[in-house]
């Protein structure tokens, strides 16, 4: 954990009456990244009264050195044939691509991205794979695609790429806190601590202890995180994994979620 100080006017934290702002830098071809994600989701739901989050998309610097020229001017061309292209920047440019149809939107598919990737599934650098990942979630597969060749698309990566830099961000994933006070330097957290160390920056960064909120029914966590394991929703509910799982296989008779298997984990979702 390191100190920096407050990023430049144009990238300043906005609190939007929060006392805490968490700038993430995620890389959607991280495993780690996705390790942090349950984490996080338990600090927004015990904590969030205190924080808003602020997704920033990156990529390792080797990753966009390595474009050869060609890939480098269909990339940036505003109007070209994406099908055949591939390359491991372009999960990031369409996460931000999806953006434009809301954060929820983005989230279900920077999750979807991640699942196919661990499984092994699918190749999602392909441009025609992450179309087909763009159906998957409903986002307008249409719209998708023109936001993925605008301008704003490209302005809007290169600016996480800018915040990335300038705060000196070289691994993921990473989270910055800073909080109200100007003259209070921001808190860099890189790579993944217990969720205790989470808390104690929480506390450190309201110069009191953050008071635990009480989780919402499960029908609006599934609305918030679209898929849910069993052991996270034990964890908010502080219930057994054995409980858990009674009561998402009642859900999953009635037809109000599904089952998906990856690998050593299930996900849940709502149908």
């Amino acid at each position: 954990m390191t100190r920096i100080q407050i990023p430049s006017e144009t990238i300043a934290p906005s609190f939007l009456n929060k006392p805490i702002e968490m700038y993430i830098f995620l890389d959607p071809l991280c495993s780690a990244c996705w390790d942090l994600q349950p984490i996080i989701r338990k600090l927004q739901v015990e904590y969030g009264q205190y924080f808003t989050i602020r997704t920033v998309l990156s990529t390792k610097l080797n990753k966009l050195n390595s474009v050869c020229n060609k890939q480098n001017e269909q990339i940036l061309k505003s109007k070209c044939d994406f099908s055949d292209l591939e390359h491991p920047v372009l999960p990031s440019i369409a996460v931000k691509a999806a953006e434009f149809q809301g954060k929820r939107a983005a989230l279900r598919f920077f999750n979807k991205i991640q699942e196919h990737l661990f499984l092994k599934t699918k190749n999602v650098t392909s441009f025609s794979i992450l179309i087909d990942l763009a159906k998957e979630v409903n986002i307008d597969v249409d719209e998708f695609t023109i936001d993925f060749q605008s301008k704003e698309c490209a302005r809007s990566f290169q600016n996480d790429l800018s915040i990335t830099s300038e705060m000196q961000v070289t691994s993921f994933p990473s989270i910055v806190f800073f909080n109200e006070n100007i003259e209070d330097e921001g808190i860099k957290v890189s790579g993944i601590y217990p969720y205790e160390i989470y808390v104690q920056i929480l506390q450190e960064m309201l110069y009191e202890e953050p008071q635990k909120q009480q989780p919402p029914t499960l029908e609006k966590l599934f609305y918030r995180f679209h898929s849910l394991t069993t052991s996270e929703i034990a964890c908010y509910y502080n219930i057994s994994e054995q409980q858990a799982e009674r009561e998402l296989k009642k859900r999953l008779l009635l037809q109000e979620v599904e089952k998906i298997v990856l690998q050593d984990t299930i996900l849940w979702r709502l149908k």
